[in-house]
């Protein structure tokens, strides 16, 4: 089983090889005729595309608590989708790897600027935290940027929805919280990811 994992993974990164060699010559030719200012918005906007598509064993490589420093982590991990700081001045950045992947990253900060913990939040153990009565706020410190987002007016709610891996022999399915006028959960579900459409 472990070889075939490998196998995988040097599939994947030879792909993503692939695709930065040709991203990486037409990023220089589109600097080649661009002035110093918009040649550093497209240098982050190209690192930005290469951190989003960065496998997660890549994106994650090294990071070890209390040595890896903020800025190291964004290096790394590039800009979160959110950060978030505390009152005793830890942090907490989300890397969401969707809209179609099913991952989210939760990088826990120290107060000192060090790594605390990376946490892959898109688990059954964090679902089963989802409650009645919780707002949108609340679940989204929990899980993460939703993959989509549906409004239905007539029932009036709400839909989040995260593609996750349930693991076999289910697979990959998506995880539901709805809420409702009022942004409030009132109940969650479970939907089968169909394929071939």
């Amino acid at each position: 089983m472990e070889l075939h994992d490998s196998a995988g993974l040097l599939r994947k990164m030879k792909f993503v090889f692939r695709l930065m060699t040709v991203a990486s010559v037409g990023v220089a030719v589109l600097l080649a005729g661009c002035d110093q200012q918009d040649s550093e918005h497209a240098m982050q906007k190209f690192k930005a595309f290469l951190n989003a598509i960065k496998p997660d064993a890549l994106l994650l490589r090294g990071l070890t608590p209390g040595v890896t420093t903020e800025a190291q982590i964004r290096d790394q991990m590039g800009q979160p989708e959110t950060e978030r700081t505390f009152a005793d001045g830890s942090k907490r950045l989300e890397y969401p790897r969707g809209p179609q992947g099913v991952t989210t990253y939760m990088v826990d900060i120290d107060p000192q600027g060090k790594l605390r913990a990376v946490t892959q939040v898109l688990s059954a153990e964090n679902f089963a935290k989802v409650r009645q009565g919780m707002t949108e706020d609340e679940v989204r410190r929990l899980l993460g940027k939703p993959g989509e987002v549906a409004v239905y007016r007539l029932k009036p709610e709400t839909v989040w929805s995260w593609k996750w891996n349930e693991g076999p022999p289910a697979g990959e399915a998506y995880f539901n919280v709805h809420f409702n006028a009022e942004g409030v959960v009132y109940t969650t579900s479970r939907s089968d990811i169909i394929r071939g459409r």
